[in-house]
C-alpha cells in the first residue's frame, strides 16, 4: 500500500501556549486540573430544571459561573493604547448569547491571557491569528425556552437575538471579534469528536502556513429537559441518581451509562518558532492528528473500535511517533457498557507492545460527558499530564469489567499516578461513526 504523502511531508511545528477551561470541576483551567488530579467529581443533581419523572436526574453542571466577571488584568487585543478589555462579556452581551457561548468565551479569553500573546499584539498581524471552536448541538436551552415563549405570547415575543443565541458558529465569531483574530474563523460540528477535530484542523492551518496562531477547542451546554430526556429514552444515561458522584464509572463492571456534562476547554495553538521568538511558555507540542470514520453504525462503535484504532495510528504516524513513545492515553471512556470496552480493545491493539508502561484514564468519570467539548477536555488532561508528570485517575473504578481487565491495560483506578509523561494521546469519538485522535509530546 502506498503511504499517504500528506502524512510525511515537512510541516511547521505546532505548540500549546495557553489553556482556558470552564467545566463542572472548576471555572478555570487550574481549578479544573486540581480537581482532576485529586479525583474530585463535579457531578451532582440537576439544578437547571426540574428533572422529576425522568429516569436520569444528574449531570455535570458548571457551578457558580459569572459570564460577566471581571478579568484578573485588562487585555489589549487590538494593541497598545486601544480600549482595554476588562471582562469577556458585559451584562448586555450575556443577554445576546447562549450559554455555550458564555462558557466558550470565558475559556477562550482565559487561554489568550494565559498565553501571554496580549503583550505582543503590536507585532502580530491580526490576519495571522484564527479561531476554530467547535460546538456539537448549539443553543438547545435557548431553543427550548424560546419555543415556550412563542407558544405563550406569539411571534412578537420572539427575541431578536434568538439566532445569535443558538447558532453554533457564533462562539467562534464572538471570540474572533473580542480577540481581534482576522484569520480563519470556523466552527466544527462532529458530535462528541467535535473539539478533537477542531484542535486537529486548527493545527493543520498553522502547519501549512496559513496562520501563526489559532484559538481552538470546543464548548457545549445542553443540560436541558429535551437533551436529558432524549438520551434517557435511548437508555444511554446513568440512572444512579442517589449517588451522582459515583455515577460515571468508565471500565467498571457496574457502569450503566454516561452522565451529561457542560463546559468549555480552549487552547492557544502557535507555530513553534513564533512562540520561541517571543519567549512564550510552552506546555507541549501537538505532534499528530488522526481523523477517521467507522462507516458502520450511527451511534455505536465498530467492532473492536477499528475506526478508532485507525485514528490513533494515523495520529502517531503523522506525529512521527511509535506506540512505545506514548505514556498516557486520555480515553474517550464515556462509561457506557459497550463503548468503553470497544475503545479499550482498540487501545490494546494499537499499544500492544507498550502495555506495561502505558496508563489509560477517563476524566469523564469526574466531569461527565461534555459532548462538543469532550475532545478538548481529554486534550487538557493529556497536555497537563505532560507538563506536570501526573496522570489523572479514572474514579469509581471499583471492579474492572472482566472483558476490559483481560486486555492487560492499566486504567489508573481512583488515584492519580505520578510518572514522567513524554507523549500523551487524547481520543474523542462521536455519533455518525466519527473519530478524532490528537497526540501531544514534550518539546
Amino acid at each position: 500500500m502506498n503511504q499517504n504523502p500528506s502524512l510525511t511531508q515537512p510541516r511547521r511545528r505546532v505548540v500549546i501556549t495557553g489553556i482556558g477551561a470552564v467545566t463542572p470541576c472548576g471555572n478555570t483551567a487550574p481549578e479544573t486540573w486540581a480537581a482532576l488530579i485529586a479525583g474530585r467529581s463535579g457531578i451532582g443533581p440537576i439544578t437547571r430544571f426540574d428533572a422529576t419523572g425522568c429516569t436520569a436526574r444528574i449531570a455535570g453542571e458548571v457551578k457558580n459561573f459569572d459570564p460577566a466577571r471581571l478579568l484578573p488584568a485588562a487585555l489589549h487585543p487590538r494593541g497598545p493604547g486601544s480600549d482595554p478589555m476588562t471582562q469577556a462579556l458585559t451584562q448586555k452581551d450575556v443577554k445576546k448569547f447562549g450559554r455555550f457561548t458564555h462558557l466558550g468565551v470565558a475559556a477562550a479569553v482565559e487561554a489568550y491571557a494565559d498565553s501571554g500573546l496580549d503583550a505582543h499584539r503590536a507585532t502580530l498581524d491580526a490576519e495571522r491569528m484564527g479561531v476554530n471552536l467547535g460546538v456539537g448541538l448549539g443553543g438547545l436551552p435557548e431553543m427550548e425556552a424560546m419555543h415556550d415563549t412563542w407558544k405563550a405570547g406569539g411571534f412578537r415575543k420572539i427575541s431578536p437575538f434568538f439566532i445569535i443565541q443558538i447558532a453554533p458558529n457564533l462562539l467562534a465569531g464572538q471570540v474572533s471579534l473580542l480577540l481581534n483574530a482576522r484569520g480563519p474563523n470556523m466552527s466544527v460540528a462532529s458530535a462528541c469528536a467535535t473539539s478533537g477535530h477542531a484542535l486537529g484542523e486548527a493545527a493543520a492551518a498553522i502547519a501549512r502556513g496559513d496562520v501563526e496562531v489559532m484559538v481552538a477547542g470546543g464548548a457545549e451546554s445542553t443540560v436541558t429537559p429535551l437533551a436529558i430526556g432524549a438520551f434517557a429514552q435511548m437508555r444511554a444515561l446513568s440512572t444512579r441518581n442517589d449517588s451522582p458522584e459515583k455515577a460515571s464509572r468508565p471500565y467498571d463492571k457496574d457502569r450503566d451509562g454516561f452522565v451529561l456534562g457542560e463546559g468549555s476547554v480552549v487552547f492557544i495553538l502557535e507555530e513553534l518558532e513564533h512562540a520561541q521568538q517571543r519567549g512564550a511558555r510552552i506546555y507541549a507540542e501537538l505532534r499528530g492528528y488522526g481523523a477517521t470514520a467507522d462507516a458502520f453504525h450511527l451511534s455505536s462503535l465498530a467492532p473492536g473500535a477499528e475506526g478508532s484504532a485507525r485514528s490513533m495510528k494515523a495520529a502517531l504516524t503523522r506525529g512521527g511517533l511509535v506506540a512505545t513513545d506514548v505514556d498516557f492515553v486520555s480515553a474517550h471512556a464515556t462509561s457506557t457498557p459497550g463503548g468503553d470496552g470497544e475503545e479499550a480493545a482498540a487501545i490494546a491493539t494499537v499499544f500492544a507492545g507498550n502495555k506495561a508502561n502505558l496508563h489509560v484514564s477517563g476524566v469523564k468519570s469526574m466531569t461527565g460527558h461534555l459532548l462538543g467539548g469532550a475532545g478538548a477536555m481529554g486534550a487538557l488532561a493529556a497536555v497537563l499530564a505532560i507538563r506536570d508528570g501526573v496522570v489523572p485517575p479514572t474514579i469509581n473504578l471499583e471492579n474492572v469489567d472482566p472483558a476490559c481487565a483481560a486486555l492487560g491495560l492499566n486504567f489508573t483506578p481512583n488515584v492519580a499516578v505520578r510518572k514522567p509523561v513524554r507523549a500523551a494521546l487524547a481520543n474523542s469519538f462521536g455519533f455518525g461513526g466519527t473519530n478524532a485522535s490528537v497526540v501531544f509530546a514534550r518539546v
